[in-house]
């Protein structure tokens, strides 16, 4: 698998095969995109009694959404965040979301274990942030919080899975 660079980023985005929205080119790195945090955040509710972790899980009971237009995140706080940005993939295309250095440094994580993004997938991008400083960190939306490095695949596949058309966080 090969990491596509910046002319093929722009080929792969004219002829289809990445498809990004909203987008514009100064979202562009030499091998990446920028993508930025939206106004919508998943909360974990305080609770009492363990979560079984299971397929049969369901987010929506152990945490509620909220939009706002600033987050201030704890030291130590997990929530989650959903991009702007719509990506939809040839089946064979897949990719990686990875934090930007700048916010790496001050202690942002914006994904714990979930990075891959799958061949075929058409959804906004969930995002696990925590703040791993020692002192809170405001998250803003449009902030370009995170960027995605997208791979040539061996073989085509399509994501079809429980979020694969996820609009919503």
């Amino acid at each position: 698998m090969s990491v596509l660079t910046r002319n093929e980023l722009i080929e792969a985005i004219n002829n289809g095969r990445i498809q990004i929205d909203p987008f514009s080119e100064d979202m562009l790195g030499p091998g990446s995109v920028d993508l930025s945090l939206s106004d919508e955040f998943r909360i974990f509710k305080k609770l009492r009694k363990a979560v079984v972790i299971d397929d049969s899980m369901e987010l929506e009971k152990i945490t509620r959404l909220v939009y706002r237009n600033s987050f201030t995140l704890l030291p130590g706080e997990t929530i989650l965040g959903i991009t702007r940005e719509k990506i939809r993939l040839a089946p064979s295309l897949c990719g990686w979301i990875q934090g930007r250095s700048r916010f790496a440094r001050v202690g942002l994580l914006v994904h714990m274990t979930a990075s891959f993004i799958q061949p075929g997938i058409n959804n906004r991008q969930v995002l696990e942030i925590s703040n791993m400083a020692p002192f809170p960190l405001i998250l803003r939306p449009d902030t370009r919080i995170c960027q995605v490095i997208f791979q040539s695949t061996i073989g085509e596949a399509i994501y079809h899975g429980r979020y694969k058309s996820q609009e919503k966080l």
